[in-house]
């Protein structure tokens, strides 16, 4: 077992500098989710990881820095999600499709998905003023879009790439107004979004 001198010998050389960074990020979103961006400050994101007072300023000097490792943290997980949705999910029919999108806005309206789901509209709007916030957040390639995308394609519609953008873009609309308004996203909504996607498949 490694002794308390030579833990502090490795931290000082910057092992568990990762993982302590993560741990702030995670505090952050939660921070950021229950109290809005007024509210996210160093202190109370020490207070929310349970770190003495000045460990956050200390990894992340300034409010620039705690919201970037914010959003690059938010975005990591998010992606973690939705690769690992693609990688499982199976994508043969529109029924099946429907059944994913499904899925995907029950994770981002409950539990620690509605959280991060707050926080990430929060980063939206403050990335409005800020491009390196705006170009951590562009949407990003993952087994779940390949998947959509795919399915279109394979259903012969005009612009897959393009109707998938638009599609997903759809659904985190949706996911909005429920985050605000409550309710849950019907499947009739998505039964809707998915028809118009495949308008046009084949040919038709």
């Amino acid at each position: 077992m490694r002794r308390d001198g030579d833990q502090r010998q490795g931290e000082a050389r910057g092992e568990g500098r990762a993982d302590r960074r993560t741990v702030l990020a995670d505090a952050a979103i939660g921070v950021l989710a229950d109290a809005g961006v007024r509210g996210l400050t160093h202190r109370a994101v020490d207070a929310a990881a349970g770190l003495p007072v000045g460990t956050t300023s200390a990894y992340l000097r300034t409010r620039q820095a705690l919201l970037t490792a914010l959003v690059r943290r938010l975005v990591e997980l998010d992606q973690g999600e939705l690769q690992m949705m693609g990688e499982r999910a199976t994508v043969r029919s529109a029924d099946e499709l429907i059944q994913s999108l499904g899925e995907l806005t029950r994770r981002r309206l409950t539990g620690e998905g509605r959280r991060r789901s707050l926080a990430r509209y929060a980063c939206a709007v403050e990335s409005v003023r800020d491009p390196e916030l705006r170009e951590i957040l562009v949407p990003r390639e993952n087994a779940a879009r390949a998947a959509v995308r795919t399915f279109l394609s394979g259903r012969g519609v005009p612009d897959p790439d393009g109707r998938t953008t638009a599609l997903l873009a759809c659904i985190d609309g949706l996911v909005f107004d429920r985050l605000v308004g409550g309710g849950e996203v019907r499947t009739d909504e998505i039964q809707g979004l998915v028809a118009a996607a495949l308008r046009g498949a084949g040919g038709a």
